[in-house]
């Protein structure tokens, strides 16, 4: 057989292979997935067949494995007996009649009612939210809960870590959740895990990556919650994780980033429900089911007129819809006067674009505080991908300066309801991360994001559309092309 038949029954082979790579994801990429996310796969697999391929099989399935979900699914029938079974009625009379849909929706997907009697203060200061942790966990006197996406023991953290070793010495039970392959990245982390078995503390990896271990999923279905727990008296949720602000990483430090946060401290009903969501993610990585949760129906409620009413919302590739992204669209289209969004990394999907223009078109006043700097240069290109749309339909874009990261992650509606937790408003919070939200409905808890909000315009500077329009077409080309990569979901 010659060289040159060879070479054409090569060709032949190949145009097959390609062909029926195309045919086979045309049937099976668009089943289940939105438009957008289904044309960017195929896309990259019919300029790019087998890297497209491989790249498919590998990041392509967007829900964890069947037995986790059917996990998820027992923990959502466990929270409802309990709920079932406890006192959690919530005076809903002079709530708008679109928010009551609002919390029942929230019930019917994550099986978490709204609470009332709780507090709430806000920090937003790095090192006074992790002593202020520190200090609660000092009051522990039966247990500490701590799950955070990225844990690590340095400097700025290390008077967490003496809490908890002082808690382990009193008798305290303390565990501990971190992300397994966000955690192990940083520096140092060996270290961290070997401080963790020196003082004591029960610590698990979220959602591992360990194939020789039977531990597999794909690789960057990631857990991104952060909340400790003390006791069930006492709470903290917000957008922080448990590490140095410079996150410990040589490039963020010569580039002399510092993260920006923002942090609750709640107490009251709402924290059995935040203790819930870390007892089913220990449930899932371990297998044990902890008993020693306090009914809410037991917490200290305040009596206080500010008192709030809270609901958790957690979210992620677990459940069978993205929870999160649910609640936001059906807060900002029940707005009736402003909508004011902070997110370190915002790629909306389709529904949220709308939900955010056709609030500026009913006439409200919208804002958005991202970052100036970017710490992921795909995510901030595909991000200011959307600034010229959102500015022309009237969205005031507020830049916060460098050299900090805003990586709060909340937003308000009206001068009564706000959201504060883990999830951007991004595509992969939506559908690859799993989240937790915390719901809360009152003015004294808004007027403290307000101040925060106030504090993002002080410290940094309102793009104008005009502005934008003098933006270098090499950035903004960078821009369309991540955004299409953004969709890869």
């Amino acid at each position: 057989m010659n060289s040159l038949l060879l070479a054409n029954l090569g060709w032949v082979a190949s145009a097959i292979i390609v062909l029926i790579i195309n045919i086979a994801a045309l049937i099976i990429i668009p089943k289940g997935r939105k438009p957008t996310a289904a044309m960017s796969w195929l896309l990259l697999i019919f300029l790019l067949p087998i890297a497209g391929l491989v790249i498919f099989l590998l990041i392509g399935n967007v829900k964890l494995p069947k037995k986790r979900r059917a996990e998820q699914a027992q923990i959502d029938g466990i929270i409802r007996d309990r709920v079932a079974a406890g006192d959690f009625a919530v005076d809903s009379t002079e709530w708008p009649t679109w928010f009551t849909r609002v919390t029942a929706q929230n019930t019917e997907l994550t099986s978490f009612p709204p609470v009332g009697g709780n507090t709430a203060e806000l920090i937003d200061d790095y090192e006074a939210s992790i002593i202020a942790m520190a200090e609660a966990i000092d009051t522990a006197e039966t247990y500490v809960h701590v799950e955070f996406y990225i844990a690590s023991w340095d400097e700025t953290t290390r008077v967490f870590f003496t809490a908890m070793e002082n808690a382990v010495a009193r008798g305290v039970t303390v565990r501990l959740l971190a992300d397994h392959i966000a955690s192990r990245k940083v520096a140092k982390a060996d270290e961290t895990f070997a401080e963790l078995d020196r003082i004591g503390v029960l610590w698990n990896w979220m959602l591992p990556v360990q194939p020789l271990k039977g531990k597999y999923q794909r690789p960057d279905l990631r857990n991104h919650r952060k909340l400790v727990v003390v006791d069930g008296r006492v709470a903290f949720v917000g957008s922080q994780n448990l590490i140095d602000r410079s996150y410990n990483s040589p490039k963020n430090i010569s580039r002399g980033l510092k993260w920006q946060e923002l942090v609750a401290r709640v107490t009251g009903p709402a924290v059995t429900e935040i203790d819930a969501v870390f007892l089913s993610d220990w449930l899932i990585e371990t297998g044990d089911q902890l008993d020693e949760i306090v009914p809410a129906s037991e917490v200290e409620a305040s009596t206080s007129p500010d008192a709030l009413v809270c609901q958790l919302v957690p979210s992620g590739p677990g459940y069978e819809t993205e929870n999160n992204l649910r609640l936001f669209l059906s807060l900002i289209h029940g707005a009736t006067e402003r909508v004011i969004i902070t997110s370190p990394y915002f790629v909306p999907d389709e529904a949220m674009v709308y939900a955010i223009t056709i609030a500026r078109q009913r006439g409200l006043e919208v804002q958005l505080f991202v970052s100036e700097l970017g710490d992921q240069g795909m995510v901030y290109h595909a991000q200011r991908s959307y600034y010229e749309s959102l500015l022309e339909a009237g969205v005031r874009i507020f830049l916060y300066p460098a050299p900090f990261i805003l990586h709060s992650k909340h937003f308000s509606i009206d001068d009564d309801i706000a959201v504060i937790g883990s999830s951007n408003m991004d595509i992969r919070s939506f559908t690859l991360n799993m989240e937790i939200s915390m719901l809360v409905r009152g003015a004294s808890f808004v007027a403290q994001m307000r101040e925060v909000e106030q504090a993002y315009r002080d410290a940094g500077r309102e793009l104008t559309l005009e502005e934008w329009r003098r933006e270098p077409a090499k950035s903004t080309f960078l821009d369309g092309v991540f955004r299409l990569t953004s969709a890869l979901n």
